[in-house]
């Protein structure tokens, strides 16, 4: 959905040609596209109100699991802030690459045809999943993980200190490592959790808050130093995302208790 959107989104914003013009320009533009989006949800909620989902019994008397609470394992702790900088570090990178684009010391492209090639930096994450696949059956999540994240970093990094083609495919190959980022937190962050997975599980759901909190503090940044700079905040998330990798998602041994 994230790979063809952009394409649908520019044609019904910035019409067939990709240009917009600014002195014309008003809320009606997206009303069409924000219309279609509200009659989507609304029919998805329809469809779960009336759906039966299964529930899930995850008791086994002869599993063994950490006592107390959650939150009191540091690996999922770990992982929910993963989580968040995680989502953040992409939807902020989403959201800002129009106008990243557009910038004339970048690629100076229209915002019509930059919004087209959003479609490559989601798109690179439905392709890097796959990959993502099959390489974890030979390597660890965590190392993938790890590398993923210095990937991006790096790639983000190539491309603020470039322009032209060099920064405009460098940042949309951000999008070819993020791929396998949210599973493999996610996974990760679970381990051993036994009876408080449920729990676990809400809690990197709710993580998934960085993406209001992380693109708002990287526009308060893009309007101090610039947009360009702004993406080093991105970067530093995946700092943290690769830092989870090789030694965040370790699962510290607690006492455990015989599960009832």
């Amino acid at each position: 959905g994230t790979t063809v959107a952009p394409f649908f989104g520019s044609y019904l914003i910035f019409g067939a040609s990709g240009e917009h013009n600014s002195a014309t320009a008003s809320a009606s533009d997206v009303q069409i596209p924000y219309l279609i989006l509200a009659t989507a949800l609304l029919l998805l909620a329809l469809i779960f109100l009336y759906l039966k989902l299964p529930k899930l019994n995850h008791t086994n008397a002869n599993t063994k699991v950490f006592s107390g609470g959650a939150w009191q394992h540091r690996h999922l702790v770990l992982g929910a802030l993963g989580i968040f900088m995680y989502v953040g570090a992409e939807v902020s990178i989403g959201s800002m690459l129009v106008n990243y684009l557009a910038n004339p010391d970048v690629a100076g492209l229209s915002e019509g045809k930059a919004s087209k090639l959003l479609a490559y930096f989601w798109g690179g994450a439905m392709v890097g999943r796959f990959i993502g696949a099959l390489v974890m059956q030979k390597i660890s999540g965590g190392k993938v993980l790890a590398f993923n994240g210095t990937m991006a970093i790096a790639l983000i990094f190539v491309s603020i200190s470039s322009t032209g083609s060099v920064a405009l495919w460098a940042m949309l190959g951000v999008g070819l490592f993020n791929s396998i980022m949210f599973p493999t937190i996610f996974s990760l962050a679970l381990q051993k959790l036994g009876k408080h997975t449920p729990q676990g599980s809400g809690i990197l759901c709710l993580a998934i808050v960085g993406g209001a909190i992380v693109p708002l503090l990287q526009g308060v940044l893009a309007d101090s130093v610039g947009v360009t700079l702004s993406f080093i905040l991105p970067a530093l998330c995946y700092v943290y995302i690769a830092y989870y990798g090789l030694i965040g998602c370790r699962v510290t041994e607690l006492k455990t208790t015989k599960e009832v």
